[in-house]
């Protein structure tokens, strides 16, 4: 699969040193962060609204209400913009100025097509929580057609991609290092914590093993 060609839309113009259009980088970013927001237009207006990402080959996908405004936007084939983003830490320095945050964001650009079908919906599904939660899947109760049709999935081919990563300490004037000033980096990470069971669980049902493999990035 070829790099992604930056265009005036997706040209990194700030800081184009941190700048990745290879799709190695754009792919692992979106499968290692999870988190989106697609930004879209409504009779003129903007909007932006987050939501749980997942990647199938050149393809990013979504999901949600089919009683979803967004959704029911985008479907129709508009342009849309996702963005995903992980904040890696705050970069603290000897000045305001050269103070800055280290992240990985990836944005993409592309049409959204809906996802036709009930067994390519449910296939669908299926990889959207076998991404979170491998295992899962298989231990819930069949989905029904009623489930299908209460759901939309989207895909969105990537057609323009740009990745953004920094990593690093801060850069602060050669002056400033002389100052009496701690500077350094505060990691910012996110964990999975212990499962919390639901109060009305059935009694002796225990967690099952699969939930040791939940992953978010």
């Amino acid at each position: 699969m070829p790099d992604f060609t930056p265009t005036p839309r997706s040209r990194v113009k700030r800081l184009n040193q941190r700048a990745h259009y290879d799709v190695e980088t754009v792919h692992r970013l979106i499968d290692e962060i999870g988190t989106g927001s697609v930004g879209y237009v409504i009779e003129g207006e903007p909007h932006v609204t987050p939501t749980l990402v997942w990647r199938e080959g050149d393809k990013v996908y979504w999901h949600g209400s089919s009683a979803s405004r967004m959704l029911k936007t985008v479907r129709g084939g508009v342009p849309v913009c996702v963005n995903v983003f992980h904040l890696d830490g705050l970069v603290l320095a000897r000045s305001g100025m050269h103070s800055s945050v280290n992240y990985r964001s990836v944005t993409l650009f592309g049409s959204a097509a809906p996802v036709e079908g009930e067994q390519a919906k449910e296939a669908s599904l299926r990889a959207f929580l076998d991404r979170f939660v491998p295992g899962r899947w298989d231990n819930l109760h069949p989905i029904n057609k009623q489930e299908l049709k209460a759901t939309m999935v989207v895909s969105m081919t990537i057609e323009e991609a740009s990745a953004k990563i920094r990593t690093g300490h801060c850069a602060d004037d050669e002056e400033d290092y002389a100052l009496d000033i701690w500077a350094g980096i505060v990691p910012v990470t996110t964990v999975i914590g212990t499962p919390e069971p639901d109060p009305r669980n059935k009694a002796g049902i225990a967690a099952p093993a699969y939930l040791d493999n939940v992953r978010i990035g």
